[in-house]
């Protein structure tokens, strides 16, 4: 065999396993795109995932800047030889783009493009993608294409696996969502089963303070007391049954991928931007990983809820032989020592009780306007 196909079949290969790391749906499309500009060292790729409106669900670009594709505009739309493409579902090899009679031009700021390759992501029968590259950087032969046939054949293989690839990054995601709505449910009937009888006697204890307030003050104070005493437990109760129900996709996934889920679905909740990082992490004992966890949902619920934040970031990150977790918030801060005089803890008294429960220490760094950081520090297993 030929230097030059055993440097071909070698290229695809490393981009196979480069797609094989990723499970979410975003950094699968991204890694097909640099793959694909790579393997054909053309200057520009491009992935389209369609919908079902003559646009584009997702589009991944390789080549341009983020300031070229600021200023190109708006997603494109299904037309033109995109629409080619994923309507006929066959490989389109054109020497100048510019110059079919399917083109119909491109946006001021777009990058000039020439010689372009072009080819459907299948599943079956199903087009999931379009794929192209454009502007071979070789010399051209004159009024023919950059891109051979050979290059056509070695982008087609890696097609074929960017739809396995791509198809499994989805259904990773569909279980994450079924994880997440079958943890709500079970929360809902732990919640349900602990609290609701709680909550009716404190109910009917109210009602009853309510009717002696006018004739007998004395007992309507009784009363009230008792409602201030049934509010507590039910709050302890709620705590507790959120506190030992530990996530499915925690004993399943380890701490990093479920972090990282809870942060996307928080992302997209709030209006807050919500995101999370992690570096030289290695996996704990199951108490640390969930004490992590549990701290890095209470640090978040305290930022959406209470601080007005417009950005809330997490990292997790390696320290020695353990780890350090760090949620940082630019809302509207407090001052520690006044909020725990006050009775206000948001949490902090839980939070610390679960740090020092696994070895570990929590530190609070905030002020009134200037934003939270809640320090997490675990030791090695």
């Amino acid at each position: 065999m030929s230097q030059g196909p055993r440097s071909g079949l070698s290229a695809v290969s490393a981009a196979l396993l480069a797609m094989s790391r990723h499970l979410e749906v975003r950094d699968v499309l991204k890694t097909i795109v640099a793959s694909a500009r790579e393997l054909l060292d053309a200057q520009y790729a491009a992935l389209g995932v369609p919908d079902d409106h003559g646009g584009f669900a997702q589009f991944v670009v390789d080549g341009v800047t983020d300031a070229q594709w600021k200023a190109i505009g708006p997603l494109p739309r299904q037309h033109g030889i995109l629409a080619a493409m994923l309507r006929e579902a066959k490989v389109e090899r054109l020497a100048d783009v510019r110059t079919d009679p399917r083109f119909e031009g491109w946006p001021s700021a777009h990058p000039d493009m020439s010689d372009f390759l072009g080819l459907p992501i299948r599943d079956g029968d199903e087009v999931i993608g379009a794929l192209f590259l454009a502007n071979k950087n070789c010399e051209k032969p004159e009024g023919g294409c950059g891109f051979t046939a050979e290059e056509e054949e070695l982008l087609s293989i890696l097609a074929q696996h960017a739809a396995i690839a791509l198809t499994n990054a989805r259904l990773y995601e569909r279980s994450r969502e079924l994880t997440i709505a079958e943890e709500r449910s079970r929360l809902a009937h732990e919640l349900h089963d602990a609290v609701s009888q709680k909550l009716f006697s404190l109910r009917l204890t109210a009602q009853a303070a309510a009717a002696l307030v006018d004739r007998d003050p004395s007992r309507a104070k009784g009363e009230l007391q008792q409602v201030a005493v049934l509010a507590a437990e039910a709050i302890d109760e709620l705590r507790a049954a959120v506190v030992e129900l530990r996530p499915a996709a925690l004993d399943e996934d380890g701490l990093l991928a479920t972090l990282r889920t809870q942060v996307q679905v928080l992302d997209r909740a709030h209006t807050a931007r919500v995101t999370f990082a992690a570096a030289g992490f290695r996996a704990l004992p199951a108490a640390q990983e969930e004490a992590l966890l549990r701290v890095a949902q209470e640090a978040l619920h305290n930022a959406l809820r209470h601080s007005g934040a417009g950005h809330v970031d997490v990292t997790v990150n390696r320290r020695g032989g353990g780890a350090v977790l760090r949620v940082t918030d630019d809302g509207s801060g407090f001052d520690p020592h006044l909020t725990r005089r006050a009775g206000r803890h948001l949490g902090l008294v839980s939070m610390r009780d679960r740090a020092s429960g696994v070895g570990g220490t929590l530190t609070v760094e905030s002020a009134p306007g200037k934003g939270t950081t809640i320090e997490m520090e675990v030791p090695g297993g």
